[in-house]
C-alpha cells in the first residue's frame, strides 16, 4: 500500500549511564539534547519511566522534593536514569508547554508504528480491531485528550496524517497525561488510502459529522471498526467522508451546533466501548 503505515520518526541517541546523579548545579550544555524530545509534567514523566521509554536524563526544580516528585526520582534511581537539579527559571526557558510542574525529561523521539502493527495488536489480543483515525487535528490539547480517551476505552491504536496535522510532541504528551506512552500511533501519507486499506482488512469505517444518517447511539458500532474524527474547524475532508462506510451524528439540542473534536470523539468512543462489551 505504498507509504501507508511507513515509519516516520527520528532515532535519538541517548546516553547510557548506570548511576543516578542528583546535582545542585544548573543544566550543563549537552550536545545530545538536539536529538531528543522533551516530556513535561509529573504524570507524563512518571508514565514514561513506568512504560520503559528510553530517557536520557531528567531535570527537576531545585528545592524540597515532595509527593510525586520524590516517587519519580526514586523510580529513576532504580532504572539508572540521570537526574539533575536546576532553577525554575531554567525549566521555564526550556519548557515548550509552560506547564512543566517542576520536571522535564529528555527522551528519545516517540516511535510511530505501522498500520499493520495496530491490526496485529488487535489480533494478538483476540479482539476485533478498534482504531481511531484523525483527519487533520492541529491542536495539541485535542490530540492529547483523544489519546487519553483512546487508552481508556481500549482502542488498539490511532492513525494521524503526516501533513496539516499535529504530531507527537511535548505538548501532546502533557495533554495526554501519559497516555502517549501506551497508545500506538501510525502516521500516514494519505488518510483516504489508509481507509481503503483498512476496508480490505474487513474493518468497517464510520465517520462523524452533523450530516450523519443516524445518531451514534442508534448505529451498530460493534465488530472491526475504525472511527474517523474530523478536524477542529472543518470536520472530515470530502474525500475522507466519501470513503466512510457510514456517518453518524451527535444529536444537539442546545444553542451551540458543534462540540470540541476531543469531546465529540470521546462520546462516540465510549459508545463503541459499551456496544463491544454488551
Amino acid at each position: 500500500m505504498g507509504n501507508i503505515g511507513k515509519k516516520d520518526y527520528k532515532k535519538g541517541k541517548p546516553l547510557r549511564r548506570t548511576d543516578i546523579k542528583l546535582s545542585d548545579r544548573e543544566e550543563e550544555k549537552d550536545d545530545t539534547v538536539g536529538d531528543l524530545d522533551k516530556i513535561e509534567g509529573r504524570n507524563s514523566v512518571f508514565e514514561a519511566i513506568k512504560s520503559g521509554r528510553t530517557i536520557n536524563k531528567i531535570l527537576v526544580q531545585k528545592g524540597e522534593k515532595e509527593g510525586s516528585i520524590r516517587n519519580i526520582i526514586a523510580m529513576a534511581r532504580e532504572k539508572g536514569i540521570v537526574v539533575q537539579e536546576t532553577d525554575k527559571s531554567n525549566l521555564d526557558k526550556i519548557s515548550a508547554t509552560h506547564a512543566h510542574q517542576g520536571i522535564i525529561a529528555y527522551v528519545a523521539f516517540k516511535d510511530y508504528v505501522e498500520v499493520d502493527d495496530i491490526l496485529e495488536i488487535a489480533r494478538s489480543k483476540g479482539e476485533d480491531p478498534y482504531i481511531i483515525i484523525l483527519d487533520g487535528i492541529t491542536d495539541a490539547y485535542n490530540l492529547g485528550s483523544i489519546l487519553r480517551t483512546a487508552d481508556a476505552v481500549g482502542a488498539h491504536g490511532v492513525i494521524i496524517p503526516k501533513r496539516r496535522a499535529i504530531g507527537l510532541n511535548a505538548a501532546v504528551s502533557k495533554a495526554s497525561a501519559g497516555a502517549i506512552e501506551y497508545v500506538p500511533v501510525a502516521r500516514v501519507t494519505n488518510i483516504s488510502q489508509t481507509i481503503e486499506y483498512l476496508k480490505k482488512k474487513n474493518v468497517w469505517v464510520v465517520g462523524t459529522d452533523l450530516s450523519g444518517e443516524k445518531s451514534f447511539f442508534e448505529s451498530d458500532l460493534k465488530g472491526p471498526l475504525a472511527l474517523v474524527i474530523g478536524s477542529e474547524g472543518e470536520g472530515m475532508g470530502r474525500l475522507v467522508a466519501e470513503k466512510c462506510d457510514f456517518i453518524v451524528n451527535i444529536p444537539m439540542q442546545g444553542k451551540i451546533s458543534s462540540l470540541n473534536a476531543a469531546v465529540a470523539g470521546a462520546i462516540i468512543m465510549y459508545e463503541i466501548r459499551r456496544q463491544r462489551n454488551f
